[in-house]
């Protein structure tokens, strides 16, 4: 499987896209903000990350104005989170390979294109 979770009005996605080549590669690409993932989809990335702490994003803004960073957080209330508010998956999510590499740090990406060659 080749599918990228990304947000389409996000540059960084956009730049991360354009890197890997991903619509000339053949990947399947889910803007999570017009395509609502599905809770079988989260599952299926937390089976390839290990956690859904590992797809939780903390520098979404609604991490602050929620106060999230106060209150402790299990594996379940990050599921819930993310399921409900697109923007707290750490994105892009690219699955690969039956891998799953996440965000975008440089690495990452390098991560990916190596996976592809």
């Amino acid at each position: 499987m080749k599918k990228v979770y990304h947000l389409a009005t996000c540059s960084t996605c956009q730049r991360i896209l354009k890197e890997i080549k991903a619509e000339g590669n053949g990947f399947e690409l889910q803007d999570i903000k017009t395509a609502k993932m599905t809770e079988v989809q989260l599952d299926e990335m937390r089976a390839l990350s290990g956690s859904y702490e590992a797809l939780f994003s903390r520098k979404a803004m609604k991490y602050r104005s929620m106060g999230l960073g106060d209150k402790e957080l299990n594996e379940a209330d990050y599921k819930s989170l993310i399921l409900d508010e697109y923007t707290f998956l750490k994105r892009p999510v690219t699955l690969l390979n039956a891998k799953i590499f996440i965000g975008n740090a440089k690495s990452t990406t390098a991560a990916i294109l190596e996976e592809l060659s």
